[in-house]
């Protein structure tokens, strides 16, 4: 029988109650036709009802490829337990998920997407269920906020501490799904599957296995299809035994606003000309500064935000290649894109599935993480996964956890304090307006990386901002260097909502950070 279906077919094969997994990350490699035909089915007929989604990595975005909003109807669907959720600009209208778990319609978790994977992995092995150390003492933790992000998900724990071998544990069961709904570029028509147009395989072969083994169903969309027996076995990342439907949808995006670039797929190898630099400014500053943090011969992880640019900051200073980019959706090595394709790499070396990265990332086999910062406590502690006036804002922990739990280095960056207007000028930074609101506070509104667990673990972490530089001492932030131009009281100390300690030996930054020529950036040797 043919396993070739249309969206629609595809929808009716979802039951009442189903577990559905789902791999996706924001546009890339979202399966939007057939979570599209699952919400018009349910607006015709009013099923399936009850069903709990997992997404270790948001599907869909607020730019074009709805994903999760989709299904994001009460009564359709009930339990939501997602790596990152749907996000963007403050002053949009937020998803439709982000409403319902506003007003409590459905359960609601935040777990690493890590984790989520693993969970996944122990399905298909038919094992129990998850036992790790990531996101102790972080709003993982059940002692904090055990992943719940409304009432509705704190009435029904997912995670709870366990004491296994004398040491405590986060103990997360196992979830077998019902429905694996994944993507690719080709099917044959047996199901087996290439990946030739993605940006990354992501989790499909994990989910797809965790479908199969516990009796449920996969379901792939794909952008075309092939004579049986016609793909070349090294190009088939899933096999045929474990797809059963397959969902054809020419019209796929690539990723987030993109219909197809073949730099992304790795089809394509761009001239390093080709890639833009940042603008000289407040921003290309802060990423400089985080680029002196690096050494030669490091991978080196990278997420969202101002960190994002470092890897054009050693482009332009002719360091392209001193440092091997490693990020959560899989690439190794090349240039991560930023915008709308975020997420991806332009030249990468390999592309590895996200559950094996983030293995990598859980037990620190990397050198040093480039992250941002929403907000920083007294403790180094940091809050990226939670913004209560705006939830949309921020997509929530997706990796940061993961990759936080054991890195060696963490480079944490972003701007000192929130709507400050400032400006750079003959090798210092001018503030026209100072901002109203503190990122430096008492405590963090959720904790996603815990500073107090950093130091016990001998972690080396460092917070980049535009005016100043800050260590994590043994009893908590210490500034270490001042930018130039300012007064230290007035513009550093008295911006934040606590007392910082200053190291006896306070340096000024370097002022070729604040001028606009190549800074002439050299890396020390790593490891």
């Amino acid at each position: 029988m043919s396993k070739i279906r249309s969206a629609s077919e595809a929808a009716r094969l979802v039951r009442d109650g189903a577990v559905v997994a789902v791999s996706s990350s924001s546009g890339l490699g979202c399966p939007d036709a057939v979570l599209a035909a699952i919400g018009a089915r349910f607006e015709a007929e009013g099923a399936p009802r009850g069903l709990t989604t997992i997404h270790p990595i948001a599907a869909g975005d607020m730019f074009g490829t709805k994903g999760v909003d989709h299904v994001a109807r009460p009564g359709l669907l009930a339990r939501i337990i997602g790596g990152s959720y749907p996000s963007g600009p403050s002053d949009a209208e937020p998803p439709r998920i982000w409403q319902m778990i506003g007003r409590e319609e459905v359960a609601a978790w935040n777990v690493p997407s890590g984790i989520l994977f693993d969970m996944l992995r122990e399905a298909a092995g038919k094992r129990p269920g998850v036992l790790t150390k990531v996101g102790m003492e972080t709003f993982v933790d059940p002692d904090l906020d055990g992943c719940a992000m409304n009432a509705a998900a704190r009435a029904a724990p997912i995670v709870r501490r366990e004491r296994f071998d004398g040491e405590d544990w986060l103990y997360f069961p196992a979830i077998a799904p019902q429905v694996a709904i994944i993507r690719a570029t080709t099917a044959d028509e047996s199901g087996n599957l290439s990946y030739e147009h993605e940006g990354a395989y992501l989790g499909a072969m994990e989910m797809a296995l965790a479908a199969h083994n516990c009796g449920g169903i996969v379901i792939a969309q794909v952008k075309r299809v092939a004579k049986a027996g016609s793909l070349r076995p090294h190009d088939v990342h899933v096999p045929g035994i474990l797809v059963d439907v397959i969902v054809e949808a020419p019209d796929q995006l690539q990723t987030t606003a993109t219909e197809y670039d073949p730099a992304i797929s790795g089809e394509l190898f761009q001239p390093l000309a080709s890639f833009g630099i940042p603008e000289f400014g407040v921003a290309k500053v802060i990423a400089r500064r985080v680029a002196q943090e690096l050494r030669a011969g490091w991978a080196v992880n990278i997420g969202f935000g101002v960190s994002a640019n470092v890897p054009r900051i050693l482009l332009e200073e002719g360091l392209h290649g001193a440092v091997t980019w490693v990020i959560e959706q899989g690439a190794v090595g090349g240039v991560p894109l930023l915008g709308f394709k975020f997420g991806c790499a332009s030249n990468a070396e390999a592309f590895v599935a996200s559950p094996h990265q983030f293995t990598y990332f859980q037990a620190g086999g990397f050198d040093a993480s480039l992250l941002s910062f929403l907000e920083i406590d007294r403790e180094g502690s940091v809050n990226v996964s939670r913004l209560a006036a705006t939830p949309h804002r921020t997509a929530g922990a997706g990796g940061f956890v993961d990759i936080t739990a054991r890195a060696r280095r963490i480079v944490f960056s972003g701007n000192f304090n929130a709507g400050a207007r400032m400006s750079v000028a003959d090798g210092r930074l001018v503030i026209d307006r100072e901002g109203r609101i503190a990122k430096i506070v008492e405590a963090v509104d959720q904790i996603s990386f815990s500073g107090r667990r950093a130091r016990a673990q001998g972690q080396d972490v460092t917070y980049v901002t535009e005016r100043c530089v800050m260590r994590l001492g043994p009893e908590g932030l210490v500034v270490t260097e001042i930018a130039p131009g300012l007064d230290f009281n007035r513009d550093v100390l008295d911006q934040a909502a606590i007392p910082l300690a200053v190291a006896a030996d306070l340096k000024t930054m370097d002022e070729a950070l604040f001028r606009p020529e190549p800074m002439g950036l050299t890396l020390g040797e790593g490891r």
